[in-house]
């Protein structure tokens, strides 16, 4: 992993910077994020195992104002102890960033109503 991580890091601080000297960054949403956290501790294989209750995602762009934390964990990384966001939380920030109204509901193509997020609200601190 030591060899994958600067090169993302590299990459990512590259498109926001070229976004934002082009003048786009008001306008595009960047969001860096993974499925799921990992434990903090090595388990037997020399591997981290997921741990859904604590992750980052990072959010650049699109209205999102700079320079902030939202949430914060223990100091094992294992719990969430400050401000939690839920990830029906990020996509309802994401839609209403994007314009669109997290609440609405989308059809299936037989007619049948689905919610587009289900039970989340926007992060006030990012809108």
């Amino acid at each position: 992993m030591r060899n994958r991580v600067p090169p993302v890091d590299q990459g990512t601080a590259a498109l926001i910077q070229d976004l934002s000297d082009r003048g786009m960054l008001g306008k595009t949403l960047v969001t860096f994020s993974t499925e799921f956290g990992r434990t903090s501790r090595v388990n037997k294989d020399r591997g981290r195992d997921h741990w859904p209750k604590v992750f980052s995602i990072a959010m650049a762009g699109g209205g999102i104002p700079g320079g902030q934390v939202v949430g914060a964990s223990n100091a094992s990384a294992t719990e969430v102890v400050d401000d939690p966001v839920s990830p029906s939380d990020v996509s309802a920030t994401i839609f209403t960033k994007l314009g669109i109204d997290p609440a609405k509901k989308l059809l299936t193509a037989g007619g049948r109503p689905i919610d587009l997020v289900r039970g989340g609200s926007p992060v006030a601190k990012l809108m």
